[in-house]
């Protein structure tokens, strides 16, 4: 119900817009939400999500921008008026300003940033100073904490003091002296406790991440572990930001989306789809396909070796395209499975040769399966020779498939390349080749061409 509710706000939103009805327009934000009316702007033009953004009221305004991501965040930041921006733009967090600077030109995020009052800018500065891709460039430096000699009833005083603030409350580290982590203690527990109670008798035993670790590993942990919050620490363990449960999700939102595109043979959209402009879509996907075609040719090339095998036994084409099919479906399969598992943490690469025997044992079984049926249907249409090439083909196809489909996602690991490039795309490409001079050669010992 809920649904159909929201897809008739933006349907009457779309519907005003285009009749160029401000008051209309007016009423019908007036009655969405903010859940409603950041996905209905998502899809809208740049010049019409400019317009809509402008007629929301001021607190409504930052909390659907906050929503927005960073891309859209910056094409919105170049359609508004310089003093909406600077208000939006102060008012967001430090880890949420740096991802909305990425996204923009170098001149417009100095601008904004030298806009910003010097407190807030030095925060932004200390997030921007970390490597992109790490957890430091996602955490956030506002934070509350406390110490081991404190008192429940005087951590909780802090809280109060900084409830306008801080990133979130839920979770505080506990820092000694020197500003090093030795703990965390939870809201709920200060809460549940006498007032005089140690901070030291409270605080457990604290998870965290350096600040240069990969931005992925560390959201994984967080999510993984059921962490509200995720302290994040230099090399001398000196607390220097923070991560919540909501931020590592979205950047584990935004690993898998780029995984499934490479995977996919495309580079991932780094925007809505109904808001990413044609020729980007084709960017992302153009490369990719030539790199395909490119790869291609190596099938062509095998094709014209065994030419005269061909001519002798022309009902060896007609089943190519299920050979060289199952075996890359077997290759994606290995590679997707084993990309997640990497990226799960359940398998390492130094567990290689572990998973190459477990993928030989799938890829036999799978193959005595497939090559049973295969040599039952093409002994029936073409004779005994015919249906012994296919089952041996396809027993041998799935294994050699799921063996190098499951061996390359480590490999990609190990040479620290992306997991999912070395996926699908370019599986499908070595298995076609390859499948095919396996083809052949069984062939031409089977039948004595």
């Amino acid at each position: 119900m809920k649904d159909s509710t929201t897809a008739d706000d933006c349907a009457d939103l779309e519907d005003a817009l285009s009749a160029q009805d401000l008051p209309a327009l007016i009423a019908v934000l007036a009655e969405m939400s903010t859940s409603e009316i950041i996905p209905a702007l998502e899809r809208l033009s740049l010049k019409e999500r400019a317009l809509v953004y402008r007629l929301l009221p001021k607190d409504r305004a930052l909390e659907v921008f906050e929503g927005l991501d960073a891309t859209l965040q910056g094409d919105l930041v170049q359609g508004l008026q310089d003093e909406d921006v600077a208000a939006v733009f102060a008012a967001m967090d430090p880890d949420d300003r740096v991802s909305l600077l990425d996204e923009l030109p170098a001149s417009v995020a100095t601008r904004l940033l030298h806009g910003l009052p010097r407190a807030e800018r030095d925060l932004t500065a200390a997030v921007l100073g970390y490597p992109h891709g790490s957890i430091g460039r996602r955490m956030s430096p506002e934070y509350v904490t406390t110490h081991p000699h404190l008192t429940a009833g005087e951590s909780l005083d802090r809280v109060r003091a900084r409830l306008a603030d801080a990133e979130t409350v839920y979770t505080l580290p506990v820092l000694d002296g020197q500003r090093r982590l030795v703990g965390v203690v939870s809201l709920r527990d200060l809460l549940g406790a006498a007032s005089d109670t140690p901070v030291a008798d409270l605080m457990q035993e604290p998870h965290s991440a350096l600040v240069t670790e990969d931005a992925e590993t560390a959201a994984r942990r967080c999510a993984e572990q059921r962490l509200l919050a995720l302290p994040i620490v230099d090399a001398e363990r000196r607390l220097v930001g923070i991560l919540t449960v909501d931020d590592a999700l979205w950047v584990l939102e935004e690993a898998d989306s780029e995984d499934q595109a490479r995977i996919g043979g495309s580079e991932p959209l780094r925007r809505p789809y109904l808001s990413t402009p044609v020729g980007s879509i084709v960017r992302s996907r153009v490369v990719w396909l030539l790199v395909l075609a490119v790869g291609a040719t190596l099938t062509v090339q095998v094709l014209e070796v065994f030419e005269e095998t061909l001519e002798q036994m022309v009902v060896l084409s007609l089943f190519i395209p299920l050979l060289i099919g199952t075996g890359g479906n077997a290759g994606n399969q290995a590679a997707t499975t084993i990309t997640r598992a990497l990226a799960l943490e359940d398998v390492r690469p130094r567990d290689i040769f572990r998973v190459l025997a477990r993928e030989v044992r799938v890829g036999l079984s799978l193959g005595l399966l497939l090559g049973t049926v295969g040599l039952v249907f093409a002994t029936l249409a073409y004779g005994a020779p015919i249906g012994a090439v296919v089952g041996l083909t396809l027993l041998s196809i799935c294994t050699m498939a799921a063996a190098v489909g499951g061996v390359m996602p480590l490999v990609a690991r190990v040479v620290r390349a992306d997991p999912a490039v070395f996926s699908n795309p370019f599986i499908t490409t070595f298995v076609d080749a390859t499948g095919l001079v396996i083809y052949f050669l069984i062939a031409m010992a089977v039948l004595q061409l």
